[in-house]
């Protein structure tokens, strides 16, 4: 092979081999939770005139409206809706104090999941077949190369990027689930796969109001919050 063969093949091997990384290697753990600090080590506030006038500002640390309960946002990564969730999460967190949001990627299913890591295979095939099936073809038992396979090599460049990009929109789509699913202790809140949409931020911080009404959740004060 010549130098420019050697450079179109040499290029989706690197590409080849940096996409079965990413494929194959484990997700980082995720992050250690916070410990909640504890106060009964603090010393009391001292009480003062602006204490006793205006006791409603006083804090409870008995814990907030969300305390105990714990909601999963499990949204598509590879869709990019990790802003969302994010941003869903922030409101629920000022929302409803104390409550837990956890967010974690929604795989597809598993033929999906599977195939997807079969189209480098493909693409790496048809790459090879491009650049040398003048010596793959006689392995393969077949004398002469077929006509298609010269209208290929025309234009090897060419040929070479549009299997690689079909290749990696192939491999998108079946890396993709679509999901937006927001569970409250397991129960499931909203869907996006049978809504066909997201939800909105006060849509959503209305349902999650209810369920913790429904379940009768009460606030630091002692006092049933609706």
């Amino acid at each position: 092979m010549d130098r420019t063969q050697l450079l179109l093949l040499g290029l989706p091997l690197l590409l080849f081999f940096s996409d079965l990384l990413t494929l194959f290697t484990p997700p980082p753990p995720p992050p250690p939770k916070p410990i909640p600090h504890s106060h009964h080590h603090l010393p009391p506030p001292s009480v003062t005139k602006e204490n006793l006038d205006f006791p409603s500002q006083k804090t409870s640390g008995v814990g907030g409206i969300g305390l105990g309960n714990t909601v999963n946002i499990n949204f598509c990564a590879s869709c990019s809706y990790r802003g969302s969730a994010v941003t869903m999460k922030k409101m629920l967190d000022t929302a409803f104090p104390g409550i837990d949001v956890v967010l974690a990627n929604y795989p597809p299913s598993l033929p999906k999941r599977l195939l997807a890591k079969v189209v480098p295979f493909f693409q790496i095939g048809a790459v090879a077949i491009v650049v040398a099936g003048e010596h793959i073809f006689p392995m393969l038992g077949v004398i002469a190369p077929p006509a298609w396979y010269y209208s290929l090599r025309a234009n090897k460049f060419g040929t070479i990027a549009t299997f690689w990009l079909l290749g990696n929109a192939a491999q998108s789509f079946l890396q993709s689930s679509g999901a937006f699913e927001v569970y409250l202790n397991d129960e499931l809140v909203f869907s996006k796969l049978n809504e066909g949409r997201f939800p909105g931020e006060i849509e959503l911080k209305d349902l999650i109001s209810k369920r913790l009404t429904s379940t009768g959740i009460v606030d630091g004060l002692g006092n049933l919050w609706s």
